[in-house]
């Protein structure tokens, strides 16, 4: 995971890593998958942007 500090500040450094998302085409959300199992691991639900320093995939 990608360290953040200090808390609070609203930005992170680096990316997230060994996480990947995508688009789900039925539901319109984002998905975010885990690129060691290839599990899903969250939806994002709450807005149509998607995970902040998360990769995407094609």
């Amino acid at each position: 995971m990608a360290k953040n500090p200090p808390t609070g500040d609203g930005h992170r450094k680096g990316a997230v890593k060994d996480r990947s998302q995508t688009r789900n085409p039925k539901t319109g959300h984002w998905v975010k998958r885990d690129t060691n199992t290839g599990k899903f691991m969250d939806q994002k639900t709450s807005s149509d942007k998607p995970f902040k320093g998360v990769r995407k995939e094609k």
